[in-house]
């Protein structure tokens, strides 16, 4: 069975990729940026709505899946109060005021790895409460995309909700085979920008990190001396991205959204070279024939805010599976007698009595 989705904060279509490759169907979307709006456009052949704050939650059509990479706020009350008092004012408010009108089976969140942290947990305490407050049970997990056959380091936080009673099992994903770097670059069509020797410093003895990266060395660029210990040139600037250097053989660091000169460089074949924008995208799961248009300062911070196809493509396909083939299955709860911890919750501690 064919199911649709909505997608919220939709940036240049990662969410809708992942979910469209399972058959579903997207039936509204919007994006405020207006090149990210342009580029989904010239890929979706659909003209997203924009500023989702003004649109009437009654005018947007009835759909099986809510989809949202919503930016991180922190709620200035943060568990003192429940629902729409805790969010009003922040962006989640408009993805509560249209899931409590539209009643989606389903709804899978993501947002950085440090939301599990921020404002010291408030802000994925209140959200959490929010989506329970209407009717979803809720389960959240930090994921990898190089789990998901793409080697790039990229942690994200991942909340699925739904609205039987089923609580999503993040164990049920298929994780995948690790590859490398090396397995997405282009061929050298002499377009391919490298450093001179002189340019880099390699480190001895580079070692493969748990993440899959291997730092190998960093660039030979001008530096800010204050503060820095004698006979440490250059090693400050480890600690910038734009500075350092992987091995090919190894996983990519995150893509940063704010990295608009696209800096990123691996050591590869005994040479130094910078990644083409085309293996950024690759990066990020995006096929060769995803249109790019813009700029490439603008192309550098749409592929570092956006979201990891495969990864998306897994979720998908098991919210399908656990949550919308099961829409009959519904799972009773009992009330709690008092509130329990949002963050203790494990398959022991659920509340089902079905």
């Amino acid at each position: 069975m064919n199911y649709n989705f909505i997608d919220l904060f939709a940036g240049i279509g990662g969410f809708r990729t992942g979910f469209e490759s399972n058959n579903y169907s997207c039936v509204f979307s919007s994006e405020i940026d207006e090149h990210a709006g342009e580029m989904y456009q010239a890929n979706y052949n659909e003209t997203v709505f924009k500023d989702i704050t003004k649109i009437d939650e009654k005018e947007i059509p009835n759909h099986d899946v809510l989809l949202a990479g919503f930016p991180c706020q922190p709620f200035s009350i943060a568990g003192e109060k429940k629902g729409f008092n805790d969010t009003r004012g922040t962006l989640f408010f408009d993805i509560e005021r249209i899931l409590k009108e539209k009643k989606p089976k389903a709804i899978v969140l993501e947002n950085v790895k440090h939301f599990k942290s921020h404002d010291k947990g408030n802000t994925l305490k209140v959200v959490l409460n929010a989506l329970n407050e209407l009717g979803y049970t809720t389960n959240w997990q930090v994921l990898n995309a190089k789990d998901f056959a793409v080697p790039q380091n990229r942690e994200r936080t991942i909340i699925v909700g739904s609205l039987n009673g089923i609580k999503f099992d993040f164990n049920k994903l298929d994780k995948k085979q690790p590859i490398y770097i090396k397995d997405i670059l282009e061929e050298d069509n002499g377009q391919i920008e490298y450093l001179e020797e002189n340019e880099y410093t390699l480190i001895d003895n580079p070692k493969k990190q748990p993440s899959g990266l291997i730092f190998i060395g960093y660039r030979n660029k001008k530096i800010r001396t204050k503060g820095t210990r004698p006979d440490t040139i250059h090693l400050s600037r480890v600690h910038k991205q734009p500075n350092r250097i992987y091995s090919s053989n190894g996983t990519h660091p995150t893509l940063s959204s704010q990295e608009s000169a696209g800096r990123y460089f691996v050591h590869h074949n005994n040479r130094v070279r910078k990644l083409t924008l085309k293996e950024c995208y690759r990066l990020m799961g995006f096929k060769d024939d995803f249109k790019l248009i813009g700029s490439k300062a603008k192309l550098y911070n749409r592929v570092g805010n956006s979201i990891v196809i495969p990864m998306v493509e897994e979720i998908a396909k098991q919210v399908k599976e656990q949550i919308l083939n099961k829409t009959d299955e519904i799972i009773e709860y009992k009330k709690p007698l008092k509130q329990m911890s949002l963050f203790d919750f494990d398959n022991k501690k659920d509340r089902l009595v079905g």
